[in-house]
């Protein structure tokens, strides 16, 4: 990716909030969004940053987005409580769900929220993080009402990609942090290939046939993808599992499903100070993750990891030499602004 043209951050955040205010949405949501979506390009998870963008497009032009509506709380207890988004753009709605599960858990131990009648609210991870970074444990996960995956001995999709993400702060260390979709990949990679023209790998995509696709056009435009594992033999039954977890959560728990658009979110945020001594857990996190990255690699020029350590590091290198983007991309969000009124400030 290192002929890709490459965008400043700032300026890239500047192109969002072009089309956002074009839309007429609110300037406290137009700046979360933004915020969001920018974080998600710097730590490297292109396929939901302003790569989304061109979706948001299409969901607001049908009206399955409305760029003025507020979230508000529907009902409250002190350790629970479900938000209403009204339509609205996912990334508001969500961050008020989290901001308000983390206030719970600082006063009880744990705060639970859900989140119905939403849209699209980038990575998962995000909202995890934003727990760990106040020394609580976060727990995010959403549903989606366009079906992507298709289930194990099935042909039709079913369920969206329906992504868990969990954050845990260290003391030392950055939190570990989990981002992952229940599909073998998250839609929004099948869109980065297609852009790109690269065949997809076994696993990643399925024919209507129920066998695997590799043609990455196809699969952007047939949108059926493979549980996580791919096959049966491999373990595609436990994605597909975990994937009617989350659609359970974030949608049969919060009442999502019954409504026209059935996208939910759920977030769980606990302070392990109701456990133990807050500062006895980051230290023993630390000497996990330590353990960890000691294994003895099985290639000698990969080290192991944990989970976010590929993501703090594109952070760090993308914040000084921007964030490539592929052409066909930097052409989509053209087109999103010329079909929005915004004006186009990537390139020249």
């Amino acid at each position: 990716m290192d002929s890709l043209p490459l965008v400043a951050a700032p300026l890239l955040r500047r192109q969002i909030v072009a089309v956002f205010t074009q839309w007429g949405m609110a300037l406290k949501a137009v700046e979360e969004a933004a915020e969001v979506m920018v974080d998600t390009d710097l730590r490297g998870v292109d396929s939901h940053g302003i790569g989304m963008l061109p979706h948001y497009q299409r969901f607001f032009a049908s009206g399955e987005l409305d760029p003025k509506a507020v979230p508000s709380i529907r009902q409250e207890r002190p350790s629970t409580a479900l938000v209403d988004a009204h339509h609205s753009i996912g990334h508001t709605a969500a961050l008020l769900a989290m901001r308000l599960a983390m206030a719970k858990a600082k006063e009880t131990g744990v705060g639970v929220v859900g989140v119905c009648g939403s849209n699209h609210y980038g990575a998962a991870g995000y909202y995890a993080q934003m727990a760990a970074y106040e020394g609580l444990i976060g727990l995010s996960l959403t549903n989606a009402f366009t079906p992507f995956l298709v289930p194990v001995f099935g042909r039709q999709p079913q369920l969206g990609t329906n992504p868990i993400a969990f954050s845990a702060p260290g003391e030392r260390h950055p939190p570990v942090s989990l981002d992952m979709a229940t599909t073998t990949v998250a839609y929004g990679k099948v869109s980065i290939a297609r852009r790109a023209g690269k065949r997809l790998p076994d696993g990643w995509a399925l024919t209507t046939e129920g066998t695997p696709e590799h043609d990455s056009a196809v699969a952007a435009e047939t949108k059926l993808l493979a549980p996580l594992g791919g096959t049966r033999t491999l373990g595609g039954h436990k994605g597909y599992g975990l994937a009617l977890m989350v659609e359970i959560l974030c949608a049969t728990l919060t009442g999502a499903s019954a409504e026209d658009r059935i996208t939910g979110h759920f977030f769980l945020v606990l302070d392990p100070g109701a456990f133990r001594d807050a500062g006895d857990f980051r230290a023993e996190l630390d000497t996990l993750t330590d353990r960890m990255r000691a294994t003895t690699p099985a290639d000698a020029s990969q080290k192991v990891l944990v989970p976010g350590d590929p993501e703090y590091a594109a952070f760090a290198e993308r914040s000084v030499s921007g964030i490539p983007m592929t052409p066909a991309l930097i052409e989509e969000v053209r087109e999103v602004c010329r079909d929005s009124g915004a004006p186009f400030l990537l390139l020249p």
